[in-house]
Protein backbone atom coordinates (compact mmCIF):
# COMPACT_ATOMS: atom_id res chain seq x y z
CA UNK A 1 0.00 0.00 0.00
CA UNK A 2 0.67 3.55 -0.75
CA UNK A 3 0.50 6.17 1.97
CA UNK A 4 -0.05 9.59 0.46
CA UNK A 5 0.61 12.26 3.44
CA UNK A 6 -0.82 16.16 2.50
CA UNK A 7 0.33 18.66 5.24
CA UNK A 8 -1.83 21.80 5.36
CA UNK A 9 -0.70 25.06 6.53
CA UNK A 10 -3.43 27.73 5.65
CA UNK A 11 -3.67 26.95 2.16
CA UNK A 12 -7.64 26.33 2.24
CA UNK A 13 -7.80 27.88 -1.12
CA UNK A 14 -5.51 25.25 -2.37
CA UNK A 15 -6.46 22.13 -0.69
CA UNK A 16 -9.45 20.49 -2.43
CA UNK A 17 -7.44 20.73 -5.83
CA UNK A 18 -4.82 18.79 -4.34
CA UNK A 19 -7.19 16.37 -2.71
CA UNK A 20 -8.93 15.88 -5.83
CA UNK A 21 -5.70 15.22 -7.97
CA UNK A 22 -5.07 12.30 -5.27
CA UNK A 23 -8.08 11.35 -5.52
CA UNK A 24 -8.57 11.02 -9.18
CA UNK A 25 -5.45 8.68 -9.51
CA UNK A 26 -5.44 5.50 -11.77
CA UNK A 27 -4.04 3.76 -9.16
CA UNK A 28 -6.78 1.35 -7.48
CA UNK A 29 -8.39 2.86 -4.22
CA UNK A 30 -7.68 -0.40 -2.45
CA UNK A 31 -4.01 0.57 -3.06
CA UNK A 32 -3.22 3.58 -1.19
CA UNK A 33 -4.53 5.58 1.76
CA UNK A 34 -4.87 9.62 2.06
CA UNK A 35 -3.41 11.19 5.58
CA UNK A 36 -3.69 14.89 6.08
CA UNK A 37 -2.20 16.77 8.77
CA UNK A 38 -3.86 19.83 9.49
CA UNK A 39 -1.06 21.50 11.15
CA UNK A 40 -2.50 24.26 13.37
CA UNK A 41 -4.22 26.01 10.02
CA UNK A 42 -6.40 29.30 11.45
CA UNK A 43 -8.41 29.35 7.72
CA UNK A 44 -10.68 27.58 6.90
CA UNK A 45 -9.02 24.57 6.42
CA UNK A 46 -10.67 22.39 9.48
CA UNK A 47 -13.93 23.05 7.41
CA UNK A 48 -12.54 22.09 3.90
CA UNK A 49 -11.35 18.84 5.74
CA UNK A 50 -15.00 18.21 7.50
CA UNK A 51 -16.06 17.14 3.59
CA UNK A 52 -13.14 14.45 2.83
CA UNK A 53 -12.78 12.90 6.21
CA UNK A 54 -14.96 9.26 4.25
CA UNK A 55 -12.09 9.51 1.98
CA UNK A 56 -9.40 10.06 3.88
CA UNK A 57 -7.45 9.96 7.19
CA UNK A 58 -7.94 13.69 8.37
CA UNK A 59 -5.75 14.27 11.80
CA UNK A 60 -5.86 18.17 13.53
CA UNK A 61 -2.90 19.19 15.14
CA UNK A 62 -3.78 21.97 18.02
CA UNK A 63 -1.26 23.79 17.08
CA UNK A 64 1.33 24.80 14.36
CA UNK A 65 4.58 22.60 14.86
CA UNK A 66 6.19 22.63 11.63
CA UNK A 67 6.26 21.10 8.71
CA UNK A 68 8.83 18.56 10.08
CA UNK A 69 6.47 17.70 13.10
CA UNK A 70 3.64 17.36 10.64
CA UNK A 71 5.57 15.09 8.50
CA UNK A 72 6.76 12.51 11.16
CA UNK A 73 3.36 12.40 12.34
CA UNK A 74 1.93 11.39 8.94
CA UNK A 75 4.35 8.98 8.34
CA UNK A 76 3.70 7.27 12.20
CA UNK A 77 0.40 7.01 10.98
CA UNK A 78 0.77 6.12 7.54
CA UNK A 79 -0.11 2.03 7.10
CA UNK A 80 1.88 2.07 3.57
CA UNK A 81 4.85 0.47 2.87
CA UNK A 82 5.44 3.30 0.42
CA UNK A 83 5.00 6.90 1.52
CA UNK A 84 4.60 10.02 -0.49
CA UNK A 85 4.97 13.51 0.64
CA UNK A 86 1.96 16.09 -1.04
CA UNK A 87 2.14 20.34 0.00
CA UNK A 88 -1.58 21.38 0.02
CA UNK A 89 -0.94 24.14 -2.23
CA UNK A 90 0.37 21.40 -4.90
CA UNK A 91 -1.52 18.63 -6.97
CA UNK A 92 -0.35 15.34 -8.79
CA UNK A 93 -0.65 14.13 -12.17
CA UNK A 94 -3.55 11.24 -12.75
CA UNK A 95 -0.90 8.62 -13.29
CA UNK A 96 2.14 9.50 -10.78
CA UNK A 97 1.02 6.85 -8.00
CA UNK A 98 0.75 3.86 -9.95
CA UNK A 99 4.18 4.61 -11.91
CA UNK A 100 6.28 5.08 -9.09
CA UNK A 101 4.36 2.31 -6.97
CA UNK A 102 5.52 -0.15 -9.95
CA UNK A 103 8.90 1.29 -10.26
CA UNK A 104 9.37 0.19 -6.28
CA UNK A 105 7.34 -2.93 -6.54
CA UNK A 106 8.88 -4.51 -9.49
CA UNK A 107 12.64 -3.31 -8.58
CA UNK A 108 13.21 -3.95 -5.20
CA UNK A 109 17.00 -2.11 -5.65
CA UNK A 110 15.64 0.85 -5.75
CA UNK A 111 15.40 3.09 -2.53
CA UNK A 112 13.11 5.77 -3.15
CA UNK A 113 11.24 7.21 -6.37
CA UNK A 114 11.17 11.17 -7.60
CA UNK A 115 9.53 12.75 -10.76
CA UNK A 116 9.80 15.61 -12.36
CA UNK A 117 7.65 18.32 -11.97
CA UNK A 118 5.80 21.87 -13.88
CA UNK A 119 5.60 24.98 -11.90
CA UNK A 120 2.49 26.31 -12.29
CA UNK A 121 1.07 29.55 -11.01
CA UNK A 122 -1.95 30.71 -9.07
CA UNK A 123 -4.43 29.16 -11.79
CA UNK A 124 -2.64 25.71 -12.14
CA UNK A 125 -1.02 27.55 -15.63
CA UNK A 126 2.31 25.47 -16.65
CA UNK A 127 5.80 27.87 -16.34
CA UNK A 128 8.34 25.34 -16.96
CA UNK A 129 9.26 21.87 -17.08
CA UNK A 130 11.96 20.61 -14.28
CA UNK A 131 14.39 18.05 -13.39
CA UNK A 132 13.61 16.78 -10.38
CA UNK A 133 17.27 15.37 -9.73
CA UNK A 134 18.78 19.11 -11.41
CA UNK A 135 16.47 21.18 -8.67
CA UNK A 136 15.16 18.81 -6.03
CA UNK A 137 11.94 19.18 -3.95
CA UNK A 138 10.61 17.28 -0.79
CA UNK A 139 7.42 16.25 -2.51
CA UNK A 140 6.36 13.88 -4.83
CA UNK A 141 9.02 11.32 -3.80
CA UNK A 142 8.10 7.78 -2.98
CA UNK A 143 9.95 6.39 -0.27
CA UNK A 144 10.20 2.90 1.05
CA UNK A 145 8.73 3.43 4.50
CA UNK A 146 11.69 1.49 6.90
CA UNK A 147 13.95 3.75 4.97
CA UNK A 148 12.82 6.80 6.07
CA UNK A 149 12.91 5.07 9.28
CA UNK A 150 16.16 3.98 9.12
CA UNK A 151 17.48 7.73 8.50
CA UNK A 152 16.08 9.22 11.72
CA UNK A 153 13.11 11.16 9.97
CA UNK A 154 12.91 14.70 9.90
CA UNK A 155 14.94 16.44 11.82
CA UNK A 156 11.90 18.99 14.05
CA UNK A 157 14.53 21.49 14.53
CA UNK A 158 13.87 22.69 11.19
CA UNK A 159 11.48 25.01 9.83
CA UNK A 160 12.87 25.28 6.50
CA UNK A 161 15.24 23.58 4.96
CA UNK A 162 13.90 20.03 6.09
CA UNK A 163 14.10 18.49 2.84
CA UNK A 164 17.35 19.26 2.18
CA UNK A 165 18.49 17.95 5.43
CA UNK A 166 16.35 14.50 4.95
CA UNK A 167 18.10 14.31 1.71
CA UNK A 168 21.35 14.64 2.76
CA UNK A 169 21.17 11.80 5.31
CA UNK A 170 19.16 9.65 3.24
CA UNK A 171 21.53 9.91 0.21
CA UNK A 172 24.64 8.71 2.45
CA UNK A 173 23.13 5.49 2.42
CA UNK A 174 20.21 5.38 -0.09
CA UNK A 175 19.75 6.46 -3.51
CA UNK A 176 16.71 8.30 -5.28
CA UNK A 177 15.77 7.14 -8.66
CA UNK A 178 14.04 10.21 -10.81
CA UNK A 179 11.86 9.25 -13.72
CA UNK A 180 11.76 12.22 -16.49
CA UNK A 181 8.10 12.69 -16.41
CA UNK A 182 6.77 15.79 -15.16
CA UNK A 183 3.88 14.43 -12.80
CA UNK A 184 3.65 16.53 -9.83
CA UNK A 185 2.39 19.91 -9.93
CA UNK A 186 4.64 22.42 -7.73
CA UNK A 187 2.24 25.82 -7.21
CA UNK A 188 4.49 28.92 -6.97
CA UNK A 189 2.30 31.77 -5.19
CA UNK A 190 3.76 34.63 -2.52
CA UNK A 191 3.14 32.82 0.29
CA UNK A 192 5.41 30.04 -0.80
CA UNK A 193 8.12 29.18 2.29
CA UNK A 194 11.03 29.46 -0.14
CA UNK A 195 10.50 33.07 -0.79
CA UNK A 196 11.05 33.88 2.99
CA UNK A 197 14.93 34.84 2.73
CA UNK A 198 15.15 35.12 6.21
CA UNK A 199 13.98 32.30 7.48
CA UNK A 200 16.23 30.26 4.50
CA UNK A 201 19.42 32.04 5.02
CA UNK A 202 19.00 31.08 8.51
CA UNK A 203 18.38 27.60 8.18
CA UNK A 204 21.25 27.32 5.59
CA UNK A 205 23.63 28.21 8.68
CA UNK A 206 21.66 25.76 10.43
CA UNK A 207 22.59 23.04 7.67
CA UNK A 208 26.07 23.58 6.87
CA UNK A 209 26.89 23.70 10.89
CA UNK A 210 24.71 20.22 11.16
CA UNK A 211 26.65 18.83 8.11
CA UNK A 212 29.66 20.67 8.13
CA UNK A 213 29.38 21.48 4.43
CA UNK A 214 27.94 23.42 1.60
Amino acid sequence: MVSVIITAYNYDRYLERCLRSVLDQSLPKSQYEIIVVNDGSTDKTKEVLDNYTDVARVFHLEKNRGLSYARNFGIKKARGMFVVFVDADDYIQHDMLLIQKTFLTENNKLDAVSVDYYLVDERGTHIEHVNAEEKPIACGIMFRKDFLYDVGLYDESFRAREDEDLRIRFLKKYKIYNIILPLYRYRMHDSNLTKDKQKMDEHLNKLIKKHKKL
